[in-house]
């Protein structure tokens, strides 16, 4: 596995991409000796190498290959690496071949520019047979204002709306389209965001119009070592001739890229394109699967869940280690007038019921469980404690945090409600609702949860666990490397219910079957009453919808792997607990 790289490339994507993964691309997306490549952000030349020798394989000379090969870097030092690369590997290549400069402005200039970029000179409308490589993953914080304004102008060109969260990549991805012929070939080391995320929803419905065929391979183990950052291998054709459509294939590891033939995926079933922006999660399903969620969606009888209930974040503190605390810290810092019950993780919840007492249990426990909920008003009309305790936040710089610095009086936590119910924001293996018996609220772990008026949120919670709503929960939902799925609380209100039938479920005894007997004993319930009975489906589309849901939750709990575990109430790898330690010392 490839080392990170040096610390320019480490802004601009963080690690050399694996030989297999460059060669397999390179050889895939170049299908003939007269091949012209661009390689749009070469960095020192991985892509360029495995370019030059799949035109070799082709049938090119060294001295043709060189001729037909082009790039761009940003970074001189860089660019003189890829130049030298070439060169010692007895490719002539030449120095012009490789611009300097940045991608953004180079694909306008081939294009002609528009809008605010428009000048005399015509477009040089040069155009290649394959485009491919690693574009930078720079997150919009560092995306710079003179690359922002060139890319996102391109997106605009290409009806896609930008906005404050577009990574880098994507309008790279655009740019590099717009740069092929009209039967050019893509290949593209993206983040797998590109299949959920809502950002790039416009990019998908971009990509199913501008290509014929898509195809995605993914593995099952990071490719990159060192970061949870999951990536997808983006290959696309134009007017490919044949049937259109999109694929997926998953692999264990690039090594098993060697293992196919470069242009052919024949074998591999092609699924019509949903021009839509749709997540592409789906893609990972064969064509009756996909056929059978698509039908599903359309029936009257289901209900969306924004019909039924609201979902909100949980509380933002800002600062967890100063405004959740314990029973102990409570005790000893004697602020207990001003807290409020608190359910801190996921963790401490048994099944969709949260009663009084499962607090109690979690408080005697000495957990997070309550939140500090000061009164709105000046330090002076507060106790001594408040003051001492408000005094050791600020020596400690906890009122320096973004969230709690933008507020008026940075020791008052905004939004503070007690919900209905919670609804699990990051699921391992399903989601849930959870009645709030507790008179309990929730850091924003976990999303709260209110029911419209007149909705019986027992017989909600207890519907809620069945086999249509999992499966789309994760064709919904979005996963990472670590292999949680997260539902947003927007994603969330989208979730279809088959709540006819529903008020016959108990959610007392539907709690208890969970507990004791585990999520497969509530399915096999819910799912004959409320799939079989309520909708109509036939025990084969009740399994289907079954077998669905197991399978993309076991592709994505499979991409797990060990990283540094962090505290789940905080997110802050133990230092709740030891600012819980500190808190203690300052008040005695």
């Amino acid at each position: 596995m490839s080392k990170p790289i040096p610390t320019y490339q480490k802004l601009r994507g963080g690690y050399y991409t694996p030989e297999p993964i460059a060669d397999f691309m390179a050889h895939w997306a170049i299908v003939s000796p007269q091949a012209r490549v661009l390689e749009p952000s070469c960095g020192d030349g991985v892509f360029l190498e495995s370019s030059l020798k799949a035109l070799l394989a082709r049938g090119a000379t060294r001295q043709k290959a060189a001729a037909l090969v082009n790039a761009v870097e940003l970074d001189e030092q860089e660019r003189g690496k890829a130049l030298a690369r070439a060169n010692a590997l007895g490719y002539p290549l030449k120095p012009a071949s490789i611009h300097q400069g940045d991608f953004f402005s180079y694909c306008r200039k081939q294009l002609g520019e528009t809008g605010l970029f428009a000048r005399l000179e015509p477009a040089t409308n040069e155009k290649f047979d394959a485009v491919l490589g690693n574009p930078p993953f720079i997150r919009y914080q560092n995306f710079l204002e003179e690359q922002r304004l060139p890319a996102f102008e391109i997106l605009r060109r290409a009806g896609i709306t930008p906005n404050r969260l577009t990574n880098s990549w994507v309008p790279f991805v655009v740019a590099s389209a717009f740069m092929l012929t009209e039967h050019g070939r893509l290949a593209m080391v993206i983040p797998a965001e590109l299949l959920q995320v809502n950002y790039a929803a416009e990019l998908r419905r971009f990509l199913s119009d501008y290509f014929n065929k898509i195809t995605l391979m993914t593995f099952k183990k990071l490719v990159f070592e060192g970061i949870q950052q999951e990536v997808v291998l983006l290959l696309a054709e134009r007017n490919g001739g044949g049937k259109g459509g999109i694929r997926a294939i998953e692999l264990n590891d690039p090594s098993e890229l060697a293992a196919y033939e470069h242009t052919d995926f024949t074998k591999r079933e092609l699924k019509p394109l949903d021009h839509s922006t749709e997540k592409w999660t789906q893609y990972f399903l064969d064509k009756k699967e996909i056929g059978l969620l698509r039908a599903l969606r359309a029936l009257p009888e289901l209900t969306l869940a924004a019909q039924v209930l609201e979902v909100d974040v949980g509380i933002v503190t800002g600062q967890n280690q100063f405004f959740v605390l314990s029973e102990e810290q409570l005790k000893s810092l004697s602020l207990r007038r001003y807290a409020r019950r608190l359910v801190g993780r996921s963790g401490q919840f048994k099944g969709i019921l949260f009663p009084a007492t499962d607090w109690l249990e979690n408080a005697a426990q000495n957990l997070p469980t309550y939140l500090l909920d000061l009164p709105d008003k000046p330090l002076a009309e507060l106790s001594q404690a408040v003051n001492e305790y408000v005094e050791f936040g600020q020596a400690s710089e906890f009122n320096t945090g973004f969230k709690c610095r933008i507020r008026q009086r940075w020791y008052v936590v905004p939004s503070v409600w007690t919900p209905a119910a919670f609804m699990l924001r990051q699921v391992h293996a399903y989601p849930k609702l959870i009645l709030n018996q507790a008179d309990a609220t929730c850091t924003d772990t976990i999303h709260r949860v209110r029911f419209k008026e007149g909705v019986n949120g027992g017989a909600v919670a207890a519907a809620f666990l069945n086999s249509l709503t999992f499966a789309f929960s994760e064709v919904l939902g979005r996963s990472y490397g670590g292999g949680v799925l997260e539902l947003e609380p927007n994603e969330a209100e989208r979730l279809p219910l088959p709540l006819k039938l529903a008020e016959q479920l108990s959610v007392e005894e539907t709690d208890r079957l969970l507990t004791q007997h585990g999520i497969e004993a509530v399915l096999a319930q819910n799912d004959e009453l409320l799939l079989r009975d309520g909708l109509g489906l036939d025990q084969k589309e009740a399994r289907l919808l079954r077998g669905i849901w197991e399978k993309l939750r076991d592709r994505r709990i499979n991409r797990k792997h060990s990283a540094r575990k962090t505290d789940p109430a905080n997110g802050s790898n133990g230092k709740g607990k030891a600012m819980a330690a500190t808190a203690r010392a300052a008040s005695n």
